[in-house]
């Protein structure tokens, strides 16, 4: 691995091997999403907290502070809205110049196993990975499920996140399950859990957070349970120490108790 994509990575995932990112992207196929009509105003409680910040370059350049972001990992992938055909028809929409004209430590696309765009999904990975290769620029896969979320269990998400690491990518976001060490055992890159659809309460997205982290996951990538939460911040300072600092389900449902009360 050159020194480029190494310094990249460094940049996105800390000394201990863990990470925090925090995706805004989902307005590229949601649109204004709850609590994210105005992302910049959304992020700027929370944004000190992220260790890398999941974007498009359309919300990157319009409501995030060049002075002021965590390192940026850039949403390359689209062509599909919520009330269209199928999620799973999408394309690469953004060229590796672009990344690099916005300096980011990552790229990131979505991938869908078993759907009928397979084939393109997994053929525009490739060609992705090929791209960034060349300029030093780590890939993040993301193994989507459409709205098929039925499909969340370890024998498909084992299958797509190896998929993923075969085909080059060097992270993959993938959601948490039942036997996740399943997921992450098969799997010989880093993986991030993503959130999916938001958990009724906060402890039920610190547990499984935490299981995750015991099961080999290196961090998450939480959106809509952080910055739809009744408590932003106090959340996502409670899931860093569940990351950062090994802390276990009842000291961040405190950590989380004593930050909103104050």
């Amino acid at each position: 691995m050159d020194w480029g994509m190494q310094n990249r990575l460094a940049r996105l995932i800390k000394p201990n091997g863990r990470t925090m990112f925090l995706p805004i992207d989902h307005g590229y196929f949601q649109g204004p999403t709850r609590k994210l009509e105005k992302p910049g105003q959304t992020i700027e409680p929370l944004i000190q907290y992220a260790d890398g910040l999941f974007v498009t370059r359309g919300v990157l350049r319009s409501c995030i502070d060049p002075a002021n972001s965590p390192p940026v990992i850039l949403r390359v992938s689209g062509g599909s809205s919520v009330i269209g055909k199928d999620l799973a028809h999408e394309t690469l929409t953004t060229s590796i110049q672009e990344a690099v004209r916005l300096n980011v430590a990552a790229v990131g696309m979505s991938i869908f196993i078993g759907s009928e765009y397979e084939f393109d999904s997994l053929q525009n990975l490739g060609k992705l990975v090929d791209e960034c290769e060349n300029n030093g620029i780590p890939v993040m896969a993301v193994t989507a499920v459409g709205k098929e979320l039925a499909k969340r269990d370890a024998r498909y998400l084992s299958l797509s996140c190896r998929i993923a690491a075969e085909f080059g990518a060097k992270v993959v976001k993938t959601y948490w399950c039942e036997d996740f060490d399943r997921v992450t055992n098969g799997c010989p890159v880093p993986i991030v859990m993503a959130g999916g659809p938001k958990c009724e309460t906060e402890k039920e997205v610190f547990e499984f957070v935490h299981d995750g982290i015991q099961k080999g996951a290196i961090g998450v990538n939480l959106g809509r349970n952080v910055w739809q939460a009744e408590h932003p911040a106090p959340t996502m300072k409670a899931l860093r120490a569940i990351i950062h600092d090994d802390a276990s389900v009842n000291d961040a449902q405190e950590i989380f108790n004593e930050e909103k009360n104050k």
